[in-house]
């Protein structure tokens, strides 16, 4: 399978190691993944963000997480290791490499889109509520963000596509539950109606650029923007 079939591919189960390795760095990992982390974090991150895509290459990742942990044995002392491993995980010219690399990269790009790109309202309990329907699983990537950008207020990201809810209560860890219906609220059209207002008055129309703009938010994302609706 070429890279451009691969990325046509429909996304598999969520596999659940992704929820545990980004949700709580208390919660244990396999021995080889904490051996991977500590040979290198880059090599680390991309097999982890890989499996994040849900596409049919688990054997490309296995085969890739084996390549960097052979750098362990392959020198004498550590820092070597690392230098080694290293440069194992970004050869570009191995094909289980390359799969990962660009599978990697293609997640993380749909999480920094997301990071800008999700529209929170409250509802009448106070919880900021922002929906998507990403390609790849990326719940457990927007964790540390949202757990900062809002401190104690909680909020929940609800992934449409996937009937998952990545939640976080005020004092708690956040945590990925089935998506519960969201019970109507009369609020929600204030904040919105709140949130177009704003985006009019500094909106600059004699500088809109639509083909730049689908190329920085493409259209599969309009439907959850509130200022497109």
């Amino acid at each position: 399978m070429d890279q451009a079939e691969l990325f046509e591919e429909k996304s598999q189960d969520v596999p659940k190691d992704c929820i545990e390795h980004f949700l709580s760095g208390s919660r244990e990992i396999s021995s080889d993944l904490s051996t991977l982390f500590e040979l290198s974090v880059d090599a680390f991150y991309a097999a982890l963000f890989a499996r994040m895509s849900c596409l049919p290459i688990e054997g490309e990742i296995s085969r890739f997480i084996k390549k960097v942990l052979a750098a362990e044995n392959a020198v004498s002392n550590t820092s070597d290791a690392r230098t080694a491993a290293a440069k194992i995980a970004f050869d570009r010219g191995d094909p289980d490499v390359l799969t990962v690399l660009n599978t990697s990269y293609k997640v993380q790009h749909e999480t920094h889109r997301l990071v800008g790109l999700l529209r929170f309202s409250p509802d009448s309990a106070g919880v900021y509520i922002a929906r998507c329907s990403p390609d790849f699983f990326i719940l457990p990537a927007l964790a540390d963000h949202f757990t900062l950008r809002f401190g104690d207020i909680p909020w929940a990201i609800i992934d449409e596509k996937r009937g998952l809810c990545l939640k976080r209560e005020k004092g708690l860890e956040p945590q990925i539950t089935p998506a519960s219906p969201e019970p109507g609220d009369d609020s929600k059209g204030f904040w919105e109606d709140l949130w177009r207002l704003y985006h009019k008055s500094i909106n600059n129309e004699g500088r809109k650029n639509l083909e730049l703009q689908r190329q920085l938010m493409p259209k599969r994302y309009w439907d959850y923007l509130t200022e497109k609706r």
